[in-house]
Order: C-alpha cells, then sequence, then structure tokens
C-alpha cells in the first residue's frame, strides 16, 4: 500500500537555507523510492481556508516513508527547513486500488452499533 508524506506549510520564507533544503531533499528520498506528487504554490481554496502551501510525497509503504523520515541523510537537512518555515509534517498510509468508501461507512456503522450496545 502507498504512503504519502504530507506537509501543510504556512509562512514560507524564501531563506537560503530552505533554498539549500530544497537543492538536497531529493538525494533524500531517493533510497526510499520517494516522489513528490505534489510541491508548491498555493492551491484553490474550495471551502474554508488553506494559509500557506502543500507538499504531497509518495512512497512504496510506511515503512519506507519512515525511514526516509529518520534517516540520517534527511536529519541533517531537516533543521534548514523547520527553522524557517512553519508547517505540519504526516505520515499516511493511502488506500488499495479497490478502496470502496461505502465499505468503510459500513464497518463505522457497524461499530457505532457495537458501542451502543
Amino acid at each position: 500500500m502507498p504512503a504519502y508524506g504530507f506537509a501543510h506549510l504556512r509562512d514560507r520564507r524564501h531563506h537560503p537555507d530552505v533554498l539549500e533544503y530544497l537543492r538536497r531533499i531529493q538525494n533524500t528520498l531517493d533510497p526510499f523510492h520517494g516522489r513528490f506528487l505534489i510541491h508548491g504554490p498555493p492551491s484553490e481554496v474550495l471551502e474554508g481556508s488553506w494559509p500557506g502551501s502543500m507538499v504531497l510525497i509518495e512512497f512504496p509503504g510506511m515503512a519506507e516513508a519512515r525511514a526516509w523520515y529518520e534517516s540520517p541523510e534527511y536529519q541533517k537537512i531537516l533543521r534548514l527547513r523547520a527553522d524557517h518555515i512553519d508547517g505540519d509534517l504526516v505520515l499516511v498510509e493511502g488506500v488499495g486500488p479497490g478502496y470502496d468508501p461505502r465499505e468503510r461507512a459500513e464497518k463505522l456503522q457497524a461499530d457505532a452499533a457495537r458501542e451502543r450496545a
């Protein structure tokens, strides 16, 4: 199952350290088969508000995503971004190709019924 590193970056600044981070991050991703799917500019907000921008990086699985984040190579450059851009980063597992949200709804309904009983 693919996994994703999702970052919501607020208050972006083009500090020289951030530019250095951008120059070096792909080399930290390559050993873990990470690739950018979204990198950047503010999106078109249709509901609510979204200050800042987003980044989405895909990995083959959660093990690779965790290994990338914890790798010495990434940890060496992390502060270049984190010291200058306020944001949140989460790792999340994706859904498989046969995912059906109706099945999720049924499971949630069954769980709620068990809790009420």
